[in-house]
């Protein structure tokens, strides 16, 4: 069976916090994986996980990024097209766009779309429209 993973189970097996709940999820994961299962995010989770991290844990855009691309290198787990290739970006961390702006664009993208921004930075992304 396949599960989508939703932010706060994303988060207690990133972070380990609230350690109750974190180990919970960790068993969760754990005793899925050895039954065979599949975990899923979703890009927004991945979004919200992102902004999360550092928001409420106090981590820089660096090692939020580098906990999820060790996640989503896990067993079972799987991310979108649009994450890897966001995630994968070199020095994403400093980049503008972002991470977050990547997978939008991507998204869209995938959908034969055009994303509309008033961001000047997305000028560097194809398939983008910048309005100024």
């Amino acid at each position: 069976m396949t599960f989508g993973l939703d932010t706060s189970v994303v988060l207690r097996l990133l972070t380990g916090q609230p350690q109750d709940l974190a180990a919970k999820a960790l068993e969760r994961y754990q005793d899925g994986i050895a039954a065979g299962d599949d975990f899923s995010v979703s890009d927004l989770v991945a979004a919200e996980s992102y902004y999360a991290i550092q928001h409420h844990y106090g981590k820089s855009k660096e090692e939020a990024l580098d906990a999820l691309r060790s996640f989503s290198s896990g067993d079972g787990i799987s991310f979108s097209q649009n994450f890897e290739a966001a995630i994968n970006t070199p020095n994403i961390h400093k980049a503008s766009p972002g991470f977050v702006d990547r997978m939008l664009v991507s998204g869209y993208g995938e959908n034969g779309q055009i994303t509309l921004s008033c961001e000047k930075s997305f000028r560097r992304l194809p398939g983008t429209e910048v309005i100024s």
